[in-house]
């Protein structure tokens, strides 16, 4: 029987249980997938503490992104066919042997890529491209900060800003993450603690401060950028590990700034054609080996609870995947 991580009370990441499960049969214009890799994402831990916007019924199984094999058709279902590989969107669901959705929850597998890293490629580039193009619309030559350079979706933020042209700043807690943020194509690393990141900012930028922030860590961070940022600045708030950032509405005046929410999910429900030009264009770039999840840690399904304390403890570089069979 197939098995999945099951959140029957909302707590920590050891409340969550290996539990097998029945399959059920497809009904039309569904498919059944075989996951062999889910990603883990700040949302899945904040969904099953019951701190995250969308609340579902108990009991449920986490997981919003999954890479597999599809095992199963419905006979209504045209153009796909059992054997391809393929990432899976889901709301929740992904921490699992299987899945059934249905076919527009299906994007192709870039042959580019493992499942692992299939598993953990459009939740964070698909943030970073909507923060960086829709909301952003970063220009070349421009200077993105990118915050939290050393997670999944700054490193993403890392190597888009880098392909739209422009200079990346990457501020991150360790060497060891700038190091890989350079791998990705930073031009500028920012270590926190070395001194204040906004004095680095200046000094990098001669003064004119960046043109771009891509933050997903928020709180003093979040509040610090306003004080290095240049005329005409997008402040694009996409998280908020480190705390509830302050706007101070005299810095934005005087500045000119704009604070900008980043919603990549709730943009493409809104409006599909945005979700359908970014994924296009994110497998473009991965099929050209420009683009590339970093997966700095693979578990077994049943240690999901190690896997996100990965996150929450900060000691993953980039994305970590739970891997099934």
């Amino acid at each position: 029987m197939p098995k999945a991580i099951v959140c029957r009370e909302l707590g920590s990441p050891e409340s969550l249980r290996l539990e097998q499960f029945e399959s059920k049969a497809l009904k039309p214009g569904q498919v059944r997938v075989a996951v062999r890799a889910a990603g883990i994402n700040f949302p899945d831990i904040l969904m099953a503490a019951g701190e995250y916007q969308l609340k579902p019924e108990l009991p449920f199984t986490p997981g919003m992104e999954a890479a597999g094999d599809i095992s199963e058709i419905a006979s209504d279902v045209p153009g796909i066919a059992a054997g391809d590989r393929v990432i899976v969107k889901l709301r929740h669901g992904g921490y699992a042997d299987e899945v059934v959705v249905a076919p527009a929850q299906l994007t192709p597998l870039p042959s580019t890529f493992d499942y692992a890293e299939g598993a953990t490629f459009l939740a964070a580039h698909g943030t970073a491209h909507h923060a960086l193009v829709d909301r952003g619309q970063i220009k070349p030559g421009e200077t993105l900060l990118v915050h939290g350079a050393g997670g999944g979706v700054g490193l993403a933020a890392v190597e888009i800003g880098k392909l739209l042209g422009a200079t990346v700043i990457a501020a991150a807690s360790s060497e060891e993450k700038l190091a890989v943020a350079r791998e990705r194509g930073a031009d500028h690393g920012v270590l926190y603690g070395a001194e204040p990141f906004r004095d680095a900012v200046k000094r990098i930028t001669d003064g004119k401060g960046a043109d771009v922030v891509f933050d997903p860590v928020g709180g003093d961070i979040f509040e610090q950028s306003l004080r290095c940022i240049n005329w005409g600045a997008r402040l694009l708030v996409i998280g908020f590990t480190g705390g509830i950032g302050v706007a101070k509405t005299n810095l934005v005046l005087i500045k000119g700034a704009s604070v900008l929410g980043v919603r990549a999910g709730e943009a493409a429900r809104r409006d599909p054609k945005i979700g359908e030009a970014r994924i296009a264009q994110l497998l473009a770039w991965a099929e050209a080996g420009k683009i590339r999840p970093n997966v700095s840690h693979r578990l077994p399904l049943a240690e999901v609870a190690a896997a996100m304390r990965l996150l929450t403890e900060r000691k993953a570089i980039g994305r970590v995947a739970l891997t099934m069979g």
